[in-house]
């Protein structure tokens, strides 16, 4: 294999031949290539900075303020399916300057969103990282407004339109200094720096509903990190889902922001057209983890017509660079070969090996070791929206989300009412008295009678205790209903978190507020109808109790549910682990198997004074039954009446020695404590995962696994 790959001659080449829009130039001339490129559709030129020093002023903006990104010698791995570590990187170099838009480039899989994520400290936590990432030559988290990260998949609230779904975002981002007015219309001139003016008022759609484009998606989250102007931008694919004319549109504009605001752009783009290629100021072109070329486009061209691969006449270079190193699609399924494959993994060493060697990665290497010397200063965090300006935009604009989308609380709406006049239908009139029986004097009559008596009045008592038992078991169950919707509002909470838009504490209160009119209303209304068709008791006060335990319950499933979302982010999972959990605490919540008949060990133990149904079943026995007499059982010798408070203390077990108030206050604070645990686990899986990727990576060891391609394991140390 090596001595293969000493030799030039054996890789299959390309013979040279000129282009009329690219002439080749000679390898002598390569140093004399300048970095400049154009704008294809007009005559004014657009020449990339040069390196600078720090307090160097360009078009009015001191560079100070931009952002210098060094990486050296960077290896990423991922565990194995057969252990060990798998890298996805290896030992790349390179680095991004204000100004500037560079681009990564590489076939499907070869480490470009790696790389991104890497850079801007994103890594999964089960991913190790080896090396060194510098911003102005120093090591330094990126705060808010230092940098943007405009992820490969749109998360967007779909019921908004446009221009609420970009003023929220300006609302939440800038800072109170600017007036509403001066945030409206920086949302909207961003707005028509992206092209989406025709698509303001339109909604950007989901399911539900059908709203702007894929390609108009895309813009729009752009549109959202670009509101701040930040230092240091990074875009995983923001040409996904656009057209040739808007592809060029969108990174035109970036440019020319990057230009004028000293911003540090990093891109990882798919197959660009030749126009947008010539935007790109440096390419990163990337195969199987490893460096093919890094350095200005225009010397791209030079350096693969050099090893023997020149980019045909009339062609798109990004797709030469591309099919030149994609082995992917090289074997012929139909006849079996593999000698193309095997072809181009030696190009592709050839290539690797090559720019390794080669003038331009030591001009790399030059730059940035420049670029550590300059004595940069450190990016300080900019000014945004203070905390309560942050949980009332995002209360207002959940608010509005909920009442637009049918799933979150209208469909449930409609189902609480159709089960709550199931429930009064059911029972309806349950009623007090047995009704008359007629006496009997013989002795065995007596005897059935006083039986049939006391099953009478079990079934009156069941009756009243079965309703209560599925307004607060089932009822509240139901609530996971919303959890859908909710998972989506947490994707769009993970993305405005990781690029410091506001912190968990303000989602969390805004959630809870906005939730709260819609939780109250599926409390009133239904419960009315459930609570008046049955018969319970009629004055005022005790239905009001019966609401108020009724909201509660659901505000406490909802705060679970926000647990399970934060834990498990699959919709379908975490619908299956919510059920789990409800359907355990239902059992022992003391009406299925009473509280004195539960095993004392972990059933009674502690999981009967967790489950929440405990408190909302007794509180909706006291409210209901204290205060009622219900006949006796004359005919057996007992009592001409029974009480309620003993049919809770011999018949439900109920725990009468204090107030019904006090079990609401145990749901009100069950509330509290649910909300909590979810900013906890939140915070905890934020210093889990940083301490994580902290943590140091061991030495990589080089293990060839085939003839045809080496990869690269971490092997553990001893």
């Amino acid at each position: 294999m090596e001595q293969t790959m000493s030799s030039p001659s054996s890789v299959p080449r390309w013979t040279p031949s000129p282009s009329s829009t690219r002439p080749l130039r000679s390898p002598a001339r390569l140093a004399d290539v300048d970095d400049a490129a154009f704008f294809p559709f007009g005559s004014s030129s657009f020449t990339p900075p040069h390196l600078r020093s720090m307090g160097e002023v360009e078009n009015g903006r001191s560079m100070d303020q931009g952002v210098f990104l060094t990486w050296e010698d960077l290896w990423v791995s991922a565990p194995g399916r057969k252990g060990g570590r798998v890298s996805i990187l290896c030992g790349i170099t390179g680095f991004a300057r204000p100004g500037e838009v560079l681009a990564m480039m590489g076939p499907s899989g070869c480490g470009k969103s790696t790389l991104l994520d890497a850079l801007a400290g994103r890594l999964a936590s089960n991913v190790s990282q080896k090396g060194e990432i510098l911003i102005n030559g120093q090591k330094q988290k990126l705060a808010f407004g230092t940098s943007a990260y405009v992820t490969q998949d749109d998360v967007l609230m779909t019921t908004l339109t446009v221009r609420e779904a970009v003023y929220y975002s300006a609302q939440l981002q800038l800072p109170d200094s600017m007036s509403r007015a001066e945030k409206r219309a920086r949302a909207e001139a961003t707005i028509r720096e992206m092209g989406l003016e025709s698509a303001m008022d339109t909604r950007i759609g989901g399911w539900a509903s059908k709203g702007i484009s894929g390609g108009q998606k895309r813009r729009v989250s752009i549109c959202v990190e670009l509101l701040t102007r930040p230092r240091l931008l990074f875009l995983d694919e923001p040409t996904s889902g656009l057209d040739s004319a808007a592809s060029y549109h969108v990174m035109n504009r970036i440019a020319r922001l990057a230009r004028r605001e000293a911003m540090t752009v990093v891109a990882v783009i798919h197959q660009p057209s030749s126009e947008v290629f010539e935007l790109f100021h440096g390419l990163c072109l990337l195969a199987h983890g490893r460096t093919v070329f890094f350095g200005p486009p225009l010397m791209a061209d030079e350096f693969f017509a050099t090893n023997g691969f020149p980019c045909p006449s009339l062609s798109n270079t990004s797709d030469h660079y591309l099919r030149t190193i994609n082995k992917d699609f090289d074997v012929d399924s139909e006849d079996g070969l593999a000698h193309k494959s095997r072809s181009t993994c030696q190009a592709i060493e050839l290539l690797v090996r090559s720019y390794s060697a080669s003038d331009i990665s030591h001009g790399v290497t030059q730059q940035i070791a420049l670029m550590r010397n300059m004595g940069g200063s450190l990016v300080k965090k900019r000014s945004q929206a203070s905390f309560f300006t942050q949980t009332r935009v995002l209360t207002r604009r959940s608010f509005v989300n909920m009442y637009r989308d049918l799933g979150y609380y209208w469909l449930r709406f409609a189902i609480y009412v159709a089960l709550c006049l199931c429930v009064g239908t059911i029972y309806y009139d349950v009623g007090h008295s047995f009704g008359s029986i007629q006496a009997c004097n013989s002795y065995c009559l007596v005897l059935w009678t006083s039986l049939l008596l006391a099953y009478v009045l079990f079934l009156g008592v069941q009756a009243r205790g079965s309703m209560l038992m599925f307004t607060a078991a089932f009822l509240t169950f139901m609530a996971i209903g919303g959890f859908p919707s909710f998972v989506e509002d947490m994707k769009i909470f993970g993305r405005e978190r990781l690029n410091g838009h506001y912190g968990a504490t303000a989602f969390t209160i805004a959630n809870t507020l906005s939730a709260a009119p819609y939780l109250a209303l599926i409390s009133v209304v239904p419960g009315a109808m459930a609570y008046y068709l049955v018969g319970l008791q009629q004055p005022a006060d005790h239905f009001g109790y019966f609401a108020l335990v009724l909201f509660t319950s659901m505000m406490v499933v909802e705060g679970l549910m926000m647990i399970v979302a934060s834990l498990v982010p699959d919709f379908l999972m975490g619908i299956i682990t919510g059920a789990g959990i409800q359907g355990v605490m239902m059992l022992n919540g003391g009406f299925f198997r009473l509280p004195h008949d539960l095993p004392n060990p972990v059933w009674r133990y502690p999981t009967y004074y967790i489950a929440f149904h405990r408190y909302a079943n007794q509180g909706f026995y006291k409210n209901e039954f204290l205060g009622l007499t219900f006949p006796g059982n004359v005919a057996a010798g007992g009592p001409p009446t029974i009480t309620g408070e003993e049919i809770l203390r011999g018949v439900w077990q109920v725990e009468v020695g204090y107030s019904k108030w006090v079990d609401l206050a145990i749901l009100l604070a069950m509330v509290m404590l649910y909300r909590l645990m979810f900013l906890g686990v939140v915070k905890i899986a934020e210093k889990v995962k940083a301490k994580v990727n902290a943590r140091s990576v061991r030495a990589p060891v080089l293990s060839t696994h085939d003839n045809e391609q080496s990869s690269l394991e971490i092997v553990a140390s001893p």
